[in-house]
């Protein structure tokens, strides 16, 4: 069973590796689009600031996904596997079809269409679900106002700015503003496969006392291995980047100015750094999506290609219930092939 349960856990960091492959737009399209970084630049940029993410914010976002989602007693290795294993394949289908979708949501999705082939309906914690499905919405609309605003706060305060000096200043800025994007994407995001392997190795008695700092299973601080190896990961999925999704975010909703930039990302990392405050794990996809888009709508109703947002609102919709019905179906085959705990 150690052996099976290490092979699973290889898989989450796989898919915190697929994570950061896809949310690397997230990251960077924004300051490779305004040409502020090269692209080799910018992911090393984004890589670092998704693995200091590690140190010092503690770990709200880990909690909820490894207890609070689904009922602890349908929890076992080969659910973890199955909802691994259907999140991948999901993330991995939409980066070669250039969509930013959920990562995040692929894997929530995943973990519930697992449990419901375990235990029906009621294993679901349907008050955490709840706050997960509201900030599908409220996450991008937070984003969008927020993005939006700033960008007119920003354009008032510029007025009487020569255009090329709001330029080189927020050439400069747009670093910063990255560096806060970057670091809330590794602060949620990490934290949701630390939450799936916490869960993980609860679920097998004798391998508790791995999932804790102190060996007690009660404990809120998570083992400093788990930590680091899923920053580690997501960092590096970053580094490979996802180019397709980097040019769908960068170029294809809207054309991006350094000032632009700076807005959308700002308030897309300021939304996801509060969230994660409050344990919620939310979408970064949909949050930086949302305030390009806002951004580009401050400027100009006609700035966004419209055509490009029905696209990715198409795959954001499609993201739960097919990774959903990916992880059932496989987490059936799995329960008549593998090990039991």
């Amino acid at each position: 069973m150690t052996i099976y349960v290490l092979i699973i856990i290889l898989f989450a960091l796989l898919f915190d590796f697929s994570n950061g492959l896809n949310d690397a737009a997230n990251s960077i399209a924004t300051i490779v689009s305004t040409r502020v970084l090269s692209p080799r630049a910018a992911v090393l940029w984004a890589a670092f600031f998704n693995f200091i993410a590690a140190f010092g914010f503690g770990t709200h976002v880990a909690s909820t996904m490894g207890k609070g989602l689904i009922a602890p007693e349908v929890v076992s290795p080969n659910l973890i596997f199955a909802t691994l294993l259907a999140a991948v394949a999901w993330t991995l289908i939409c980066t070669h079809r250039g969509l930013p979708i959920s990562v995040s949501h692929a894997l929530i999705g995943a973990l519930a269409g697992a449990a419901i082939v375990e235990g029906g309906l009621g294993a679901l914690q349907w008050s955490k679900l709840t706050i997960v499905a509201l900030f599908i919405v409220l996450s991008p609309l937070i984003g969008l106002l927020l993005g939006g605003s700033l960008m007119v706060a920003t354009a008032w305060i510029c007025r009487r700015t020569r255009p090329l000096a709001v330029d080189r200043l927020f050439r400069i800025l747009q670093l910063v503003s990255a560096a806060i994007y970057s670091l809330s994407h590794g602060l949620n995001d990490a934290q949701k496969t630390m939450g799936i392997i916490f869960a993980l190795l609860i679920s097998v008695p004798e391998l508790r006392s791995w999932a804790t700092h102190d060996g007690n299973p009660e404990s809120k601080q998570l083992a400093w291995w788990i930590i680091l190896s899923c920053h580690v990961a997501i960092a590096l999925g970053t580094y490979f980047g996802g180019w397709k999704v980097v040019r769908t975010l960068g170029n294809r909703v809207t054309k991006l100015r350094p000032v632009d930039g700076f807005c959308a990302e700002t308030g897309g990392g300021a939304t996801i750094l509060a969230l994660s405050h409050f344990g919620i794990p939310v979408s970064t996809t949909h949050t930086i999506t949302g305030a390009i888009f806002g951004v580009g709508a401050v400027r100009s109703v006609t700035a966004i290609r419209w055509s490009v947002g029905t696209e990715i609102a198409t795959a954001w919709v499609l993201t739960l219930p097919c990774s959903a019905a990916i992880a059932g179906l496989l987490y059936f085959i799995i329960q008549h092939i593998a090990p039991h705990s």
